[in-house]
């Protein structure tokens, strides 16, 4: 019965989002960026002492379009530009009638009056779709789902979908996003971005995922932005300053620029391809003989300060390797692989099963190829 509902949840979802319309399309030569500020109406979102978390995310959202409009061959579509309450699955169906190149859910985090660290934590985190590895995760993707109890015969509509349960998230497991590496390559631009602002030391806990049901709708390259915790009185005045607002709003529109202008990655993901020793060795001295060659690493993690050789996080991977990309340092397993195909083979049999947000990048002359 656990399957089969998700069987038929995932077939319902996607008769309802991914047909997209003819109208409203954006046209073939703008790449087209669907902001949806989280919220809205009557869901407040997370409160703080002054202010709530609606509010921030409009008004952010509303700074990037700003700091966009104008930026040739790029189109920003909004989810709401007012204070209105709009429903999670006419949220996607904005994205996927658009046409969007990528959607970009705006929020700020908080955690429950009981935490004890509820007025000291701080930090911006940036999330893909997937299914949680952590309670911290879970409990985010319950807040931000919940959303859906607001919405009138919610059960029906989202065939039976309880933010609250985690059988229902198994859906998460069992589909593979096709759009995951673009999603994460984005979130990492975000998340760099966001702790790099010049006012104040932030801090990111590298991209994660989890299963928000926004996201999963959306066909295309998706993340959800955590700004930072409105539940730290501190934080609270920095998310709702104006000079804040500004930081935060060049910190994504800066990285919508920078994706944009890189293209979109293709994922490939096919395990026919497999060579024989002799090829791989044939490979490997080619790859030496010519260095300006185009070669594949498996990332694995992106932390702010650098890990020691003997560090947990490397336990039963090869050839680990660090580089440093703006204020991250940034790890790959398994060394150079002639193909993306290989990579990825790599990256599911010996990296997914402990960093499940692993993905592929190119490499070349010692770094990183966008």
């Amino acid at each position: 019965m656990k399957y089969s509902f998700i069987a038929i949840f995932f077939i319902v979802l996607s008769g309802l989002f991914f047909g997209a319309s003819s109208e409203d399309v954006g046209s073939q030569k703008d790449f087209v960026v669907v902001l949806d500020p989280g919220h809205g109406g009557r869901d407040h979102g997370a409160p703080g002492l002054n202010t709530n978390e609606k509010t921030i995310n409009l008004d952010v959202a509303k700074k990037v379009r700003e700091l966009l409009k104008g930026k040739e061959g790029i189109k920003v579509v909004m989810t709401r530009d007012t204070d209105k309450f709009v429903e999670l699955q006419e949220r996607s169906r904005i994205a996927n009638k658009n046409n969007g190149d990528l959607f970009v859910s705006i929020h700020v985090n908080s955690v429950a009056k009981s935490n004890k660290r509820r007025k000291t934590i701080s930090g911006a985190s940036v999330y893909v779709l997937g299914l949680h590895r952590s309670e911290s995760n879970f409990e985010v993707a319950k807040r931000e789902n919940s959303v859906i109890e607001l919405e009138a015969d919610y059960s029906t509509q989202y065939q039976g979908f309880d933010p609250s349960s985690t059988e229902s998230y198994i859906m998460f497991e069992l589909s593979q996003s096709e759009h995951l590496a673009q999603s994460i390559s984005f979130a990492e631009m975000v998340e760099n971005n966001l702790c790099s602002t010049a006012s104040r030391k932030r801090f990111g806990s590298g991209v994660q995922q989890a299963g928000f049901l926004v996201l999963h709708a959306s066909a295309m390259p998706a993340v959800l932005i955590e700004l930072d915790f409105i539940c730290n009185p501190t934080v609270e005045k920095y998310l709702s300053s104006e000079k804040g607002k500004k930081q935060m709003a060049q910190s994504i529109a800066d990285a919508i620029i920078e994706y944009a202008g890189m293209g979109t990655p293709t994922l490939v993901i096919d395990t026919a391809q497999v060579t024989t020793e002799q090829e791989k060795s044939d490979d490997d001295s080619q790859m030496q003989a010519d260095p300006d060659r185009i070669t594949y690493r498996v990332q694995f993690i992106a932390v702010e300060r650098s890990l020691p050789s003997g560090s947990p996080e490397f336990k039963g991977l090869k050839k680990v390797e660090e580089y440093r990309q703006g204020n991250l340092f940034k790890y790959t397993a398994g060394g150079d692989f002639a193909t993306e195909a290989d990579a990825e083979a790599y990256a599911r049999k010996h990296v997914k099963k402990k960093f499940p947000q692993a993905f592929v990048i190119k490499w070349q002359n010692g770094t990183r190829v966008m």
